[in-house]
């Protein structure tokens, strides 16, 4: 195989990403002459609604999953956070990166940080899972809906239309914009999404030539962690209408998960943590789940769906 062809969306993250995962690729396979597939998907188009009330994440796969289909492309790659976590037709994750900055942002142009905001203040994001631990953290807030790219989001709040907005802060590193970074909100005390900080290429299932060549840039801890989190959410059969966060770390062959459940109309959170060995995150992914709805979880998924 000489010649490889990337779909991506449009953004300019997108476009990071997977020119990251080119020039990878070059390094480690020289003589192949990858190529970027920049492409517009249903969730870039609509952004004057949540994505929770569209269909969710996955609106920003499906035009590049058609593009492998159709031959247009040879893999895609995306935001690890955005892939569904049973992927549609025959389709497979042919590596997955190591992660960057698994967390969020806290970024405001007068204020340090959550707590340093003043009461009824507003505050940016369309996420339900930041709605939901930004309402058990500060009820008193006011929560406006933020969609768009990461640069018209800062530029919104820039414009003052909101005090303070959250973003991921591996997206902001990516674009050299983490010196709008005012505070981290870091685990134990504020969970990312599931998989958040992680870059994934996906393939064609069976397509052993691409999936070879993708093989050089997977990364082992990483995948074991993510797999902990998206098993976690399978089991608890999340999806964008369900405010749900995780996090794992890896330590000396140790797996640790921590996972959250939340309303983002009321601020309630559902918390647990277990751990496990490396070599069986999907069951330390059950596990957490299991013990999520001991805890009350399924009340608050009913009600979310």
């Amino acid at each position: 195989m000489t010649k490889l062809r990337l779909a991506t969306r449009k953004s300019a993250l997108a476009l990071w990403q997977t020119e990251h995962v080119a020039a990878r690729l070059r390094a480690a396979h020289p003589g192949l002459a990858v190529e970027l597939v920049p492409m517009s998907t249903r969730g870039d188009k609509i952004l004057d609604r949540p994505l929770s009330d569209i269909g969710g994440k996955g609106l920003f796969l499906k035009e590049l999953e058609v593009a492998i289909l159709e031959g247009v492309a040879d893999a895609a790659v995306h935001s690890l956070k955005d892939v569904p976590m049973v992927l549609d037709g025959p389709f497979d994750l042919a590596a997955i990166l190591e992660r960057a900055d698994p967390f969020d942002a806290f970024i405001s142009k007068r204020y340090t940080d959550l707590d340093d905001l003043p009461v009824g203040a507003t505050v940016g994001t369309s996420s339900l899972r930041r709605q939901a631990q930004l309402r058990a953290r500060r009820p008193d807030l006011k929560l406006l809906d933020l969609r768009g790219n990461v640069n018209s989001r800062l530029a919104k709040m820039e414009a003052g239309e909101y005090d303070a907005i959250i973003l991921a802060c591996a997206g902001l590193d990516r674009l050299d914009l983490s010196h709008h970074i005012r505070h981290r909100l870091e685990a134990p005390g504020w969970l990312p999404a599931v998989a958040q900080g992680a870059i994934a290429v996906e393939c064609r299932d069976g397509d052993t030539a691409t999936m070879a060549l993708m093989s050089v840039l997977d990364h082992a801890a990483t995948r074991t962690c993510v797999e902990a989190e998206r098993a976690m959410n399978r089991q608890l059969h999340g999806s964008c209408h369900v405010p749900i966060a995780a996090y794992a770390t890896l330590a000396g062959g140790i797996l640790s998960l921590e996972g959250l459940v939340g309303s983002a109309e009321t601020g309630r959170c559902v918390r647990a943590n277990e751990v496990g060995r490396a070599r069986d995150p999907e069951g330390l992914g059950r596990l957490v789940a299991a013990e999520l709805m001991v805890r009350g979880a399924g009340e608050l998924l009913g009600l979310a769906q």
